[in-house]
């Protein structure tokens, strides 16, 4: 999707600054001319700049490492790794070993996530938080979750063997969370949720289905499993800058778009629900079917009402420009009811069966709620069956901090630059309507990311499939992501911002206007940095206008 962009013609000024600048022998790595940082800013050869994109490590070996890290299961045949079951510690084992490798001072938490930390110039900072989950559904894909921990390791070794990771401003965290689909014990988000404090210590006694507890499985792998050591895995929030997760969108909009990475804007909120419809057995040739109870029929007609429902929420709900406090239009799109499991056990007299609705205005999902339960037992009444509704999991909806969006967009937008050469369209923003760990880390912190194309929009399944040059492109991403925002060296910034200059034979320089404000803050950085005994002052005009530079 071609986009338009409004083009700023800045003319810089810099006789003035220039005859200051001589005093100064560099721009911070001592190559530099002495002059405004435009020559510094140009891009170098193909050659040079292909050395810089790191393929071997960002796109080989992380690719190498996901099919690695795809054959941990504790199935034969398919991928099935679930909360600390014995493929989930050879996974744990393998990861901690890649950060290791990457430089990183690793640990395994009381909840079983894996931490690998880079201290950078300052450890008592607070940190950038990078994670995503280690944890599979049941004949999974490789993609969902393990991508999002490689690229971030990838990205830090980058930094190692580039001798860079030491000039980190603050430090850089990476966390494998080691439960977010909540497989086994129907609750997800263990592993975020208690570094984000969202959770009591009660969680420790979720049960599954055999009645085995949380507690019970920490236990079994050596971990205190204690109420006092769950509290104490809640980070400070005053010790934490922000948090960042890479995943696959799992959905189609990227692909249809044709294009790699996009970034998220918010993630749905969502509840689940159990439905138990309760009737009477009746032989199948005796009872007339108007006394019948048939609680399988009566499921039917709930689980078809659902969908109406979801489907065409206004003739169910009655809209007067807004709805029970929501306007109308925040269900349109996003509004998306499912059901998951259904059982009817220990035989045709009950039925049990999950719904799953998710939209991201949280009013207007409990609007929905109330709707549907109300027509649900009238359904039951009419029927002469009994239903009970439970409310399994509740997540509000996120919304991801403006701030570190646009740093990732202008990330994403330089990686897909420095592999293509030049940017024919705009990263585009999404919603997320699937659940992930950065919305327990919303409770901590502020929250960023970035979604990466899956073809055909599938998940949860051995058909996931990520293009290996997708990959690279989000490795690339979240290495540009640090070297922007994070690193203490100046030439890391101006490397990135030149991917959105040009700059003509008159010093003119030309700039989208999404990033003006970013190259603007930049320059009059520099602009100090040439002239630390006078004040400087950048005067910005409209569209067609100037910045020029001028001591005051």
């Amino acid at each position: 999707m071609a986009t338009r962009n409004m083009i700023l013609a800045f003319h810089i000024w810099t006789t003035e600054i220039e005859s200051h600048s001589r005093e100064y022998d560099s721009w911070g790595s001592g190559n530099h001319k002495p002059t405004f940082p435009l020559e510094g800013m140009e891009i170098g050869d193909t050659e040079e700049r292909e050395k810089d994109l790191f393929p071997d490590i960002l796109r080989e070996e992380a690719v190498s490492r996901l099919n690695q890290l795809g054959k941990v299961s504790d199935a034969d045949g398919h991928l099935e790794r679930t909360f600390l079951s014995p493929a989930s510690k050879r996974a744990i084992n393998l990861v901690r070993s890649w950060m290791e490798d990457a430089g990183l001072r690793t640990w395994v938490d009381q909840m079983g996530n894996v931490h690998g930390r880079a201290a950078g110039m300052n450890s008592q900072a607070e940190a950038l938080l990078i994670g995503s989950h280690l944890d599979t559904v049941i004949d999974a894909g490789i993609f969902d979750g393990p991508l999002g921990i490689v690229c971030a390791v990838s990205a830090l070794k980058v930094l190692k063997i580039s001798g860079k990771l030491g000039n980190l401003k603050r430090p850089i965290e990476v966390i494998a969370f080691s439960d977010e689909e909540g497989v086994r014990f129907q609750s997800t988000f263990l592993g975020s949720a208690a570094i984000a404090g969202t959770r009591p210590a009660s969680a420790l006694q979720i049960s599954d289905k055999s009645g085995v507890t949380v507690q019970d499985v920490l236990k079994e792998n050596s971990f205190d499993a204690t109420e006092e050591s769950y509290l104490q895995l809640k980070y400070d929030p005053r010790s934490v800058w922000g948090y960042i997760e890479v995943h696959i969108e799992q959905g189609p909009v990227l692909e249809s778009l044709g294009l790699p990475l996009g970034v998220v804007k918010g993630i749905a909120g969502q509840t689940r629900l159990k439905v138990t419809v309760r009737g009477s057995q009746g032989h199948a040739g005796t009872v007339p079917m108007s006394m019948r109870q048939d609680p399988m029929a009566a499921a039917a007609e709930l689980i078809v009402l659902l969908e109406s429902i979801c489907k065409h929420p206004e003739n169910f709900i009655s809209y007067d420009g807004h709805c029970n406090g929501f306007a109308a239009e925040s269900l349109a799109g996003s509004l998306v009811c499912t059901v998951g499991e259904i059982s009817s056990w220990p035989g045709a007299s009950n039925v049990t069966f999950t719904v799953d609705l998710r939209t991201m205005d949280d009013m207007a999902r409990e609007a929905i709620i109330f709707e549907l339960s109300n027509r649900m037992y009238q359904t039951c009444d009419r029927r002469s069956v009994s239903c009970m509704i439970e409310r399994k999991h509740d997540a509000g909806a996120v919304m991801c901090d403006t701030g570190l969006s646009s740093e990732l967009k202008l990330a994403a937008n330089s990686a897909l630059k420095r592999i293509a050469g030049e940017i024919q369209d705009e990263v585009p923003v999404l919603m997320s309507g699937a659940g992930h760990d950065a919305m327990a880390m919303s409770h901590l912190t502020k929250v960023g990311m970035l979604f990466v194309r899956c073809r055909g929009g599938i998940s949860h399944s051995p058909g996931e499939h990520v293009l290996d040059d997708d990959v690279w492109v989000a490795g690339l991403a979240i290495l540009a992501f640090l070297e922007t925002n994070l690193s203490s060296d100046p030439d890391m910034k101006a490397n990135l911002l030149s991917n959105y200059l040009t700059i003509d034979q008159d010093r003119r320089i030309s700039i989208s206007m999404q990033y003006s404000f970013m190259v603007t803050k930049y320059l009059s950085e520099r602009v100090m940095l040439l002239c630390p005994t006078k004040s400087v002052q950048l005067a910005f005009q409209n569209s067609r206008g100037s910045i020029s530079a001028k001591h005051i």
